[in-house]
């Protein structure tokens, strides 16, 4: 590598996390950015439901039209002016319907930029096979349910955006595309990077994943809530990435939010299993030695990831309709509101289970009450008393349509018949279910694609291996000391947590290097568990547990407690953003000395 190319650094924006993300982050990105790119992560599991039902009911659509609207369409001028390639997996379920959609729209502004499209990714006319196969899901086991597929797509690497951009692409449009790709494809296109170079390859994929999920690393859902200013405009991160790998995050001047040891350590755990093998389709990533320093305010250096040689499978996420789905919302005020609450949800399920009954309908496939104000949330660990105003979230599923909507209609009763203090319903909707299924495929029957200029490539598959990843040392465990006393978590830690549909994962932070043997002698699986319970009626969810020492770190993976994750799940939180939240009072038995300088009763 020529010396020009080692001193060389590329400034890219994380200019969205989801679907419909701020407005606020391009004018700011592009105000006080510098950059020479900007990215935008469209895609959740859940949002490939969302544009599938879009499609289905407008063959033209299945994208984000937010990329047009609000995004990037109000700044073209702006990006074409600054020479910023943008790269977006907001095409979705068409890819090409957006880049002609973008095509358009540079040409009615009379500006002179190349669209690429990148795709291949949609494998819905595969589904049939994989069942065949007898495909299981990656993480519960479960056989691919027989039911009508919404969407089918693989999860593409980051080796089509860099040709795309080796093509003299300015803005890359893709479709289903690993999250950390969209970084780590310039980086590859900029530094000269190859398939087998896979430490390079993990730095870029780590830079990604901190930049793709927007405002979440510059202090965004940060565990410290009140040490970040000005949510009002925070500032969307920036990362400055090196052709060593090393990067370093950082913020447009003047935006508040913060970027520091503790959001970045959040960031980098979020939605991660086990650290030492974050799988991507390019490369195995270890991120557990990843070391974070404050170099400057609101500037924090990454270093250290390691790669090892990428699997032969992409992973496929499949959406399916898996029934309907009536919520409503019903606002209880008075004395012992929360047990009012309860009961008059569970009269009105029985009540409508008598109306299917007459009509000859099944029964509800699940029902749920959750008593927002009451922290059923915590289980056991909720705080003794409740409100006397509350919200019932009511939700029934049923396989049909109209058993929904029985107990829709039927649920408005009660402000006249049960409960005293039932006050005017809030919302009530009925909406079909998104069922979520995950599993591999091998390489070699998929075929990415490449559009520019009206020109179709098939591109290159990157092979992989099937090699196991390293088993993690022991780590031995520290013995309580006789004076021990209980700290909540949340003095000695900052977490983190994020679902994966079935499972979620808690990232424990120490906020000192010498907090972490005490965090990790009380945090045994079992105990983590047992903390759970209420989440999983069979009893304590399994919890795996990795060490990330790197940071001073311990990632815990909870499975089987979410229902199916944000698409099925009756929970107040399906997407888990809460339950990093109920472990901040998990007790940490300390030695009497530290407990004191916590502030900790004897």
């Amino acid at each position: 590598m020529s010396a020009a190319a080692q001193d060389k650094m590329i400034r890219i924006g994380g200019a969205s996390a989801f679907l419909m993300d701020s407005a606020l982050a391009v004018p700011q990105l592009l105000r006080g950015g510098e950059l020479h790119y900007l990215i935008f992560d469209y895609l959740a599991e859940g949002s490939m439901g969302l544009l599938g039902r879009m499609q289905a009911a407008d063959p033209k659509g299945g994208y984000g039209t937010d990329f047009l609207n609000v995004h990037v369409g109000p700044h073209l001028r702006e990006i074409a002016r600054q020479g910023i390639k943008v790269i977006a997996n907001a095409g979705g379920l068409n890819p090409r319907g957006l880049a002609a959609a973008t095509e358009a729209m540079i040409r009615d502004a009379g500006l002179a930029l190349q669209v690429a499209c990148v795709d291949g990714d949609d494998v819905r006319s595969q589904v049939g096979a994989l069942r065949a196969g007898g495909c299981r899901d990656m993480f519960t086991g479960a056989a691919l349910a027989d039911q009508k597929i919404i969407s089918a797509n693989v999860y593409l690497g980051a080796f089509p955006i860099a040709a795309a951009l080796a093509r003299g692409a300015d803005i890359v449009i893709t479709g289903r595309v690993v999250d950390s790709a969209l970084a780590l494809g310039p980086l590859i296109h900029e530094f000269g990077w190859q398939a087998h170079d896979y430490e390079r390859l993990a730095a870029g994929t780590l830079a990604g994943h901190l930049l793709e999920c927007g405002a979440q690393v510059t202090g965004g859902t940060f565990t410290d809530w009140r040490s970040v200013p000005a949510w009002e405009n925070i500032g969307f991160p920036i990362g400055e990435c090196h052709a060593d790998g090393s990067l370093v995050i950082s913020k447009p001047a003047g935006s508040g939010g913060l970027v520091s040891i503790g959001t970045v350590a959040e960031q980098l755990l979020y939605e991660v299993s086990d650290p030492a093998d974050y799988i991507v389709t390019d490369v195995r990533c270890d991120f557990s030695h990843v070391q974070l320093e404050q170099i400057g305010p609101d500037r924090v250096r990454v270093s250290g990831a390691r790669g090892r040689p990428p699997t032969a499978t992409y992973k496929v996420c499949i959406t399916y309709e898996d029934g309907w789905r009536a919520i409503a919302y019903q606002p209880l005020i008075g004395e012992e509101a929360a047990a009012k609450a309860e009961r008059q949800a569970a009269a009105l399920f029985a009540r409508t289970r008598l109306l299917l009954r007459a009509r000859d309908l099944e029964d509800f496939t699940a029902t749920a009450c959750l008593v927002i104000g009451a922290e059923r949330s915590f289980g056991a660990h909720a705080e003794p008393g409740g409100g006397r105003e509350v919200i019932a979230k009511l939700v029934a599923d049923h396989p049909h349509k109209l058993g929904a909507e029985l107990f829709a209609r039927e649920q408005w009763t009660a402000i006249s018949g049960m409960s005293p203090g039932t006050s005017i319903n809030l919302a009530t909707h009925v909406l079909p279910v998104t069922g979520l299924f995950l599993c591999l495929m091998p390489k070699g029957e998929v075929t990415p694609r490449l559009t520019v200029g009206g020109v179709t490539q098939e591109l290159p598959d990157i092979p992989g291996t099937s090699a196991a990843a390293p088993s993690a040392p022991a780590v031995p465990a520290v013995a309580s000391p006789p004076d021990a006393v209980s700290v909540e978590l949340g003095r000695l830690a900052w977490a983190r947590s994020g679902d994966k549909g079935h499972l979620f994962n808690v990232a424990v932070i120490a906020r000192q290097p010498q907090y972490l043997p005490w965090l990790r002698a009380a945090l045994t699986p079992a105990a983590v568990g047992e903390w759970y319970r209420h989440l999983r009626a069979a009893g304590p969810p399994r919890v795996d547990r990795f060490e990330v020492p790197g940071f001073h770190a311990l990632n815990l993976v909870v499975h089987d407690a979410l229902e199916g994750g944000i698409n099925a799940s009756t929970q107040l939180d399906p997407a888990a953003k809460g339950m990093a939240q109920m472990l901040l009072r998990f007790p940490v038995r300390v030695p009497a000395a530290l407990g004191a300088q916590l502030g900790a009763p004897r």
